[in-house]
């Protein structure tokens, strides 16, 4: 049975401007560390119901007490988006306690690096299957909601190795790739039912996953790509940024 926590109660009320995704329910994958928990808690503190899932359940806790902070309407779930009986339960149940989806961000990824020689089968199917299929497994459950409201936002975590080669990374490359064509055509199949999908392309973000950055100072924080996914999720309602591509400003 997955691990499964909720708050529903309704949000305290606060001073200031209103927020800009208040009355919209948000799920974001891989949540639990790194850019997920920062895009979640950017998403929270605009007014979102935010649901989050992940593997890891322990981070996931201190993820949803973190987004406990900012919002009193939070949902998390442990999953894995690479199955797709865990993504059908995840779905349901995060309508179920917070509303319909309209916001998805595809944040859950993994690297495995090396060259391409050495790499082996189970190495490939768990880096395809975590940065490409989750992404159509998830998109596929909240699409028809979307379609049948007829507006959405689905914003997936892609990387400049999507655009660019590099030795040793020759599977993380291939899904990003990849990612990059699915991301293009759900576009092109999506927008005629008002649904917005665009991609950001972070490159090297000071995270665990991450390390492969010498220099901190070198690099993103995850809430600078927090930062452009809130960009993308509150442009004009008749616009459609399809993708960001966000570089550290050092070299």
């Amino acid at each position: 049975m997955p691990d499964i926590s909720k708050s529903n109660s309704a949000p305290a009320p606060s001073a200031g401007p209103s927020p800009t995704l208040s009355g919209k329910g948000a799920l974001v994958t891989g949540a639990s560390r790194g850019i997920g928990r920062a895009i979640a808690l950017r998403l929270a503190s605009l007014g979102a119901a935010v649901a989050i899932c992940g593997r890891d359940r322990s981070a996931l806790a201190t993820s949803l007490r973190d987004l406990e902070k900012t919002s009193s309407r939070v949902y998390s779930q442990t999953a894995d988006v690479t199955r797709s009986e865990d993504v059908a339960a995840l779905v349901a149940n995060a309508e179920s306690a917070l509303g319909p989806i309209s916001i998805l961000v595809n944040n859950a990824g993994i690297g495995i690096f090396g060259p391409v020689q050495q790499k082996t089968e189970q190495e490939w199917d768990h880096v395809l299957s975590t940065n490409l299929k989750s992404v159509f497994l998830v998109s596929r459950a909240v699409i028809p909601g979307m379609i049948s409201r007829g507006s959405g936002d689905i914003v997936n975590i892609s990387s400049l190795a999507g655009r660019n080669a590099f030795a040793g990374g020759a599977l993380y490359c291939a899904s990003k790739w990849g990612l990059q064509g699915l991301t293009a055509c759900m576009a092109e199949d999506l927008r005629e039912f008002g649904i917005r999908v665009s991609s950001v392309l972070p490159g090297s973000v000071a995270t665990d996953f991450g390390q492969r950055a010498k220099d901190p100072s070198k690099a993103l924080a995850p809430e600078d790509v927090a930062h452009a996914v809130a960009m993308l999720l509150t442009q004009s309602p008749k616009s459609l940024i399809s993708e960001v591509q966000l570089r550290p400003l050092r070299k």
